[in-house]
């Protein structure tokens, strides 16, 4: 079974399928759409007159008479001047518009990102940097959010400039139009030409980008750890090459996407030369009036400027096609695979596991379990040992299909989990981690996160039963004290004391502690077992321990060794076997 989802990065959307994705957000905010295009078509248009006013006037003054008719001068300069100031009344709306069009864009798009990322498997996050999920939801949301705001409404207004200058020149003097017969067509294969070779050095900018968040991001969380062993200098050395591989792939990108703007420049400026040349033969030949040359002139200008423009934004539009190739690669990535039509809620749990002849790989070709089989009674308590790799994790991993197998079957009460709606399954589960894990919130807030109904007197009695109510009942403002940063304020024997807390408030039948005292003292680990032994009562508790001392009451101990259960029996019969987990345990008091 396929667990892979696609890379979040780089993929190969072609344009076409890019733009369409994109239009479909600013789809969603139609009446906005609609009255942002209705102020850039008459923006435009209204400054666009301009030109024709201007050149009415000119043509009212009569050079071999030295007469001017003033009349249409004024009428013509009144009309320009009221165009004009409508026109930017209208750029000044439409920009108005364009905000709030682009602050919808964003949020849905963050939206969709995170609802995304909220049903992907878990396997997904143990194959990504955080750092770089973090760059895609903040910078190239950004980089996209800026690109549909500013430059294909830049794109809209410069076609429409486009299409009717070009209506205007050929309406006034179509032999010269002829001129850009020739430098339009070179002016669109260049840029075609320079977006192609610039594309995937903005693909590659980003993935950059992403790469150097990812590495800052784990650096930041793991400072202790980098002082601790003196790796201040190595770490520098490996985010100045990473910093540098970033710099070199923006100032690659930047430069080559650059070359458009002068390069079109240069092209216009020779049309405009042509157009004077020619345009003054005509009018020695009296085939054009000055004033509709100057119209014409103008014309082409409005022509060429808008082709520039779009040159210049090329480079941002590579840059934005590549963040939106980022942003939809995780928003296309294959979720968790949803519970069957006919998958049931598990209830009325009796907390009866069993796992037959599972096999298991992370990756093809490199399994993790191979034949496991194991059973843990209603009421049980199941330790699992192993050294390091041997699968321990990987099983609480596939009792909470986090992951499936790739064969065999993991049952509860004698039904295969797979045939049940993994809500069910995990909320019939309680589990603690030895990777605590604190929100911004109340300390009553956090305790109570399973169970967002449950009372204060609850959430008391979880506290005093983990061993933490004392420590709660001197803070500031007691179980109203807030928790940030995950919890940075307390030592981490504190913080698993509080994750202790929450899974002991929830009534689930089965419970599963990952190395869940490893953060605690000996003394405070004893008291804790011995409340959690009370509390564990009646439910199918699993138990992973490195620490061979904290388990020896436990029902059946599975001892794992390169995926398979080498061992089982209690702490008595394995340490009378001499075996592998003799060994393991000895090891832990070779000095007794």
């Amino acid at each position: 079974m396929e667990r892979r989802p696609p890379k979040a990065g780089p993929g190969g959307y072609a344009k076409g399928t890019l733009l369409l994705r994109l239009w479909r957000y600013m789809g969603h905010n139609r009446l906005l759409l609609v009255l942002a295009l209705f102020l850039s078509v008459s923006s435009s248009l209204l400054s666009l007159y301009g030109p024709k006013l201007s050149g009415q006037a000119i043509n009212a003054i009569d050079l071999g008479q030295g007469k001017v008719d003033f009349e249409t001068v004024f009428r013509c300069a009144a009309l320009m001047a009221i165009f004009y100031i409508l026109s930017s009344i209208l750029v000044y709306l439409l920009n108005a518009v364009m905000i709030r069009l682009s602050k919808r864009i964003s949020w849905q798009m963050r939206h969709d990102l995170f609802e995304k990322m909220a049903s992907l498997p878990v396997g997904f996050y143990d194959r990504h940097q955080t750092g770089n999920l973090i760059s895609i939801v903040t910078y190239d949301v950004d980089t996209v959010n800026q690109s549909m705001s500013s430059d294909l409404l830049q794109i809209l207004q410069s076609t429409i400039t486009v299409v009717v200058s070009f209506g205007m020149m050929l309406s006034i003097a179509p032999k010269l139009v002829l001129i850009f017969v020739f430098t339009v067509p070179a002016t669109v294969f260049f840029t075609r030409w320079l977006a192609n070779r610039v594309r995937p050095m903005f693909r590659r900018r980003s993935a950059k980008l992403g790469e150097l968040n990812g590495f800052v991001e784990e650096m930041l969380s793991g400072q202790k750890t980098i002082r601790a062993y003196g790796q201040e200098a190595a770490v520098l050395h490996k985010f100045d090459e990473k910093n540098q591989a970033a710099v070199d792939a923006y100032t690659a990108a930047e430069a080559n996407g650059t070359v458009t703007g002068p390069a079109v420049t240069f092209i216009n400026n020779i049309s405009l030369t042509l157009v004077c040349v020619f345009g003054a033969l005509l009018f020695l030949r009296g085939e054009i009036q000055l004033g509709d040359l100057s119209s014409f002139v103008q014309y082409s200008r409005k022509f060429s400027g808008p082709i520039n423009e779009v040159a210049n934004i090329i480079a941002e539009l590579q840059s934005a096609f590549a963040a939106a190739e980022r942003v939809f690669s995780l928003i296309d990535a294959e979720p968790e695979p949803p519970d069957g039509a006919d998958a049931a809620v598990l209830s009325d749990v009796q907390g009866r596991v069993t796992l037959e002849h599972v096999d298991f790989s992370y990756l093809p070709g490199k399994p993790i379990l191979q034949d496991f089989s194991m059973t843990a009674e209603p009421g049980s308590l199941t330790a699992i040992v192993g050294p390091t790799g041997a699968g321990k994790t990987t099983i609480i991993n596939l009792l909470m299909r986090f992951y499936d197998v790739d064969s065999g079957a993991v049952c509860v009460d004698g039904r295969d989990i797979r045939t049940l709606t993994r809500d069910s399954l995990r909320r019939a589960y309680t589990m603690v981690l030895q990777d605590t894990w604190l929100f911004h919130g109340t300390v009553f807030d956090n305790i109570a996160y399973g169970k967002p109904d449950a009372t204060m007197e609850e959430v008391v009695r979880a506290a005093k039963a983990a061993r933490i109510h004392s420590y709660i009942s001197r803070l500031p403002q007691g179980y109203q004290t807030v928790l940030s940063d995950n919890g940075t304020s307390i030592s981490k024997g504190q913080k698993q004391l509080l994750t202790i807390a929450r899974a002991m408030l929830l009534d689930a039948h089965m419970l599963i502690l990952d190395e869940a005292t490893s953060n605690v003292d000996t003394q405070t680990e004893q008291q804790i077992q011995a409340a959690m032994r009370e509390l564990m009562k009646g439910k199918t508790c699993f138990v992973i321990a490195h620490r061979l001392s904290t388990i020896r009451s436990a029902n059946h101990i599975l001892v794992l060794r390169g995926g398979q259960v080498v061992e089982q029996g209690t702490h008595e019969s394995l340490m009378a076997a001499g075996g592998f987990y003799r060994q393991l345990y000895e090891a832990q008091f070779e000095t007794v």
